[in-house]
């Protein structure tokens, strides 16, 4: 049986390992509430954590992700899944062999001038080894794990039970739509052929970015769960963190234009920016000169009306015109909004788009922690849902949420201080729907994507 089948045992074991350890958890959570313990706490949340973190697989990317969205989960739960890694141990040198392999054939070996037994970097759904083309290039070899489709699979069926226990709970949030999105770009994850697809879209959108480095896909040596790129030398963004203003600031404005361009100018954004995403390039002194994009697999391609219904949103904000963010939220796909759950959606909306809304330089938020950015509101958002609420979260918000936090999160870490009103309305300058749609279409075909291919 091959390695990556998605085969009945990998399910199997995949679903008694996820579901003993959840089971487990909910029975206790129950049994709990039996005895008093107040809902979606903390205590709660542990028991949860530790049931998932057992696993170290792709759920650690979910759980993560849940717990940047406002009630998505209990305020207990997000705060102790924030803190799971999304890291599995790295393959060992033999199981690396016949992997490389599998996908390459037996006479991989002479395909590189060096590979490197030790793993560079190893993440929940495959590990990144340093190698040498034939002609002296440097090369970063994606390996996936096997069997990562039953993986998957398993995850999120169980993801199903950890909704299912909060729904049970009086959530103010549906969660529906949410669950529907994290499987659809987390199987378009495993899928390494559309990752190749990916740094060719964002070659194109940033080709005229010189601040901005993506790596050349070798396709020859790239199949659907091996992807093989230029090496992108740098060094991680945290390790400029005690550098001057001048430099923090360098790299926090190659991410905002990293990030805000292309969705602007194409409607595609990175669904999941963290550090670990990221390295700074450097010049021959050693000090940044701009920033390396490290990976494309959760890359979200929206339809130019959704981008028009953020651009709307924010002109709206800054304008008061209640017409105009009304007209935001039902081109995103929010549905039976009532004037008091507009309110509520405008708590978030003032959160997200605050620092872009005041011409001036500052920091991204106050002295907030990371850990704590976006806390404060959620939690008022989750207070007044409960009375007016609930409200259906549209799937394409999901990822756009998640990335905002994640900006936000990198930009606090490096203590960036810049003017992100003039640097939003330069990314903004000359913004039409149509003129999206055209560079959409055009650089999805030069990728090698469809106008079909986002989104399902």
């Amino acid at each position: 049986m091959a390695d990556d089948e998605n085969s009945l045992t990998g399910r199997l074991l995949r679903y008694a390992n996820v579901g003993t350890g959840v089971g487990t958890a909910v029975a206790r959570i129950a049994a709990g509430r039996f005895l008093g313990a107040e809902k979606g706490s903390a205590a709660e949340g542990q028991l949860l954590a530790e049931a998932l973190g057992n696993l170290k697989g792709p759920l650690m990317k979910v759980a993560q992700l849940l717990a940047t969205i406002p009630d998505a989960l209990p305020a207990g739960y997000a705060a102790e899944l924030a803190q799971l890694q999304s890291q599995a141990p790295p393959m060992g040198w033999a199981f690396v062999k016949r992997r490389m392999a599998a996908e390459l054939g037996p006479q991989w070996r002479t395909l590189f001038g060096d590979f490197t037994h030790e793993a560079a970097h190893a993440a929940s759904l495959g590990q990144v080894h340093k190698a040498t083309s034939l002609d002296g290039r440097q090369l970063a070899c994606k390996l996936q794990y096997p069997d990562m489709d039953s993986a998957v699979e398993a995850d999120l069926r169980q993801l199903n039970v950890v909704f299912a226990l909060h729904k049970r709970m009086d959530p103010v949030i549906d969660t529906s739509e949410i669950a529907q999105e994290i499987a659809a770009r987390l199987r378009e994850e495993l899928d390494y052929v559309r990752e190749a697809k990916h740094i060719r879209l964002y070659s194109e959108i940033l080709k005229d970015h010189p601040g901005i480095h993506v790596p050349v896909v070798e396709p020859e040596l790239s199949t659907r769960r091996l992807i093989t790129m230029g090496w992108l030398e740098g060094r991680k963004l945290l390790e400029f963190k005690e550098h001057d203003l001048d430099t923090r600031n360098l790299l926090a404005q190659r991410l905002f234009e990293a990030w805000w361009t292309p969705f602007c100018g194409h409607g595609v954004i990175h669904g999941d920016p963290h550090l670990g995403n990221y390295s700074a390039a450097l010049d021959p002194t050693g000090r940044p000169k701009g920033l390396n994009l490290l990976d494309y697999g959760c890359i979200r391609i929206f339809p130019p009306r959704f981008v028009e219904g953020v651009v709307d949103l924010y002109r709206g904000l800054m304008e008061n015109d209640r017409a105009r963010i009304v007209h935001a939220y039902e081109i995103w796909g929010f549905e039976g909004l009532s004037n008091e759950l507009i309110d509520i959606l405008n708590i978030w909306a003032r959160f997200i788009y605050g620092p872009l809304m005041e011409d001036r330089v500052r920091a991204i938020a106050g002295d907030v922690s990371p850990a704590e950015y976006g806390r404060k509101q959620a939690f008022a958002v989750h207070k007044a849902l409960k009375e007016k609420g609930p409200v259906k979260v549209p799937r394409e918000f999901v990822f756009m949420d998640r990335a905002a936090i994640g900006l936000g999160g990198v930009f606090i870490h490096l203590r960036a201080e810049l003017n992100f009103y003039r640097l939003f309305n330069e990314a903004l300058e000359g913004f039409s729907v149509d003129g999206v749609a055209a560079r959409q279409e055009a650089a999805l075909a030069t990728a090698g994507l469809t106008s079909s291919s986002p989104s399902g």
